[in-house]
């Protein structure tokens, strides 16, 4: 089990109150995680010690600054078990990730009247880019339901992964409901027609262990702001054979090879989706968050939220009148959201901050989501390595505060 209480004491944020006299209970790293101090001290060491742009200069500083950036690449690289440093592109943020695909291999090989199969339970980032592709290339997106416990329809795929569907893209945690998918055999099941498998693993990667050759996934994205990254950088993997053949997502410095008034010819992987100056420090950031991650555990810190959240859900759902979303814990991530019988979801979040207590309240980028549910939005209490069963159980007082307010 982790030692929750010498992880507490790596966040700086976490030492702070939110109001005056009231201590600070993070529970929303679902929607961006918080920093430890390493990360933190490492963006700063790159500004006061070592900022110069990379890749151009030949000078000591640039070479310094260029190190630390591909450095960065390389932690990625071992730890989602990429096969080499070629298939991992710095991207802003996983909605990035998934944009470039839809328009670097979409634009090049959807046709009128493919397919393209997503999931009811997908965020935003991962629904509109394919909406838009779509649209401009008169193909069809077709989507698989989610059962009434908030897993996958499994017995519903057959019939919709067709040899018509050319990309299946799917999220391997659910945001809302938690649900941990089965990467590898959806994988497996696109491989079979044909298709292409991309993956959203914005909540795999800061709490689970992540292999890529082994999924098989063609594509996969993430966001470092989640995983104790900071914000305005994220990945996308993708394998060599996809990446070589696809065009630039943008063009501009450090993606070209050549340049001429007729032309120009591009730079190899992973530079050629790397158009301009990167995100040196948001890099050098994600790079040592991985670091402190891998020094963690993955396994360790699965094994720890899955603890935390085991005893929360149990907590909450004592609650009269409160409904929790998804699956048990034993099929989901460190999410937990619920509705309140005759509650607004945004009344109960401004409640509970007066208690110091910070959770998500909304649609959380899944309105299709709750549409199906018959809702509007829910609250969401998201968990991780520094979540303690103290924080819980202060949740469960003050939604039980909330509801002598509303006198339900």
């Amino acid at each position: 089990m982790l030692d929750v209480t010498k992880i507490r004491a790596d966040f700086p944020i976490l030492q702070v109150e939110a109001h005056p006299g009231v201590p600070l209970v993070f529970l929303d790293s679902a929607a961006s995680s918080q920093k430890p101090e390493v990360v933190i001290a490492a963006m700063d060491a790159y500004y006061r010690q070592t900022h110069a742009n990379v890749h151009r200069g030949i000078y000591a500083l640039s070479e310094a600054a260029t190190n630390a950036y591909e450095g960065a690449r390389a932690r990625i690289v071992r730890f989602i078990d990429a096969a080499e440093p070629a298939e991992v592109i710095f991207v802003r943020n996983a909605t990035e990730g998934f944009n470039l695909v839809a328009f670097a291999w979409g634009r090049a090989n959807i046709q009128p009247g493919d397919e393209i199969l997503l999931t009811e339970m997908e965020h935003h980032a991962n629904l509109v880019p394919w909406q838009m592709l779509a649209d401009e290339k008169g193909a069809a997106v077709k989507y698989v339901p989610f059962l009434p416990d908030g897993t996958l329809d499994m017995d519903a795929i057959p019939a919709l992964l067709t040899e018509r569907v050319k990309i299946f893209s799917f999220t391997a945690v659910s945001n809302v409901f938690g649900t941990v998918n089965p990467v590898k055999q959806l994988v497996q099941m696109a491989h079979q027609v044909g298709a292409l498998a991309m993956v959203d693993a914005a909540q795999a990667a800061p709490h689970l262990p992540m292999d890529v050759q082994d999924w098989d996934c063609d594509f996969t994205a993430f966001s470092s702001h989640k995983m104790c990254g900071p914000t305005g950088i994220g990945v996308l993997y993708g394998k060599r054979a996809l990446l070589e053949v696809m065009p630039p997502f943008m063009g501009g410095g450090d993606m070209i090879r050549r340049v001429t008034l007729a032309g120009s010819t591009w730079n190899e992987l992973p530079w050629k989706f790397e158009a301009g100056t990167p995100a040196i420090a948001e890099a050098i950031g994600l790079g040592t968050a991985v670091d402190y991650l891998t020094g963690l555990g993955m396994d360790e810190v699965h094994a720890y939220e899955q603890y935390i959240t085991t005893y929360a859900l149990e907590a909450l759902s004592e609650i009269d009148g409160l409904t929790l979303l998804g699956p048990s814990a034993r099929q989901r991530g460190g999410v937990a959201a619920f509705t309140m019988k005759g509650l607004h979801p945004h009344d109960i979040a401004e409640i509970v901050d007066k208690d110091g207590i910070a959770i998500r309240a909304g649609h959380h980028c899944a309105m299709p989501l709750h549409h199906k549910l018959g809702i509007n939005a829910s609250a969401r209490a998201s968990f991780y390595i520094h979540t303690t069963t103290e924080e819980v159980d202060k949740l469960v007082m003050s939604l039980n505060r909330v509801k002598k307010v509303f006198r339900m």
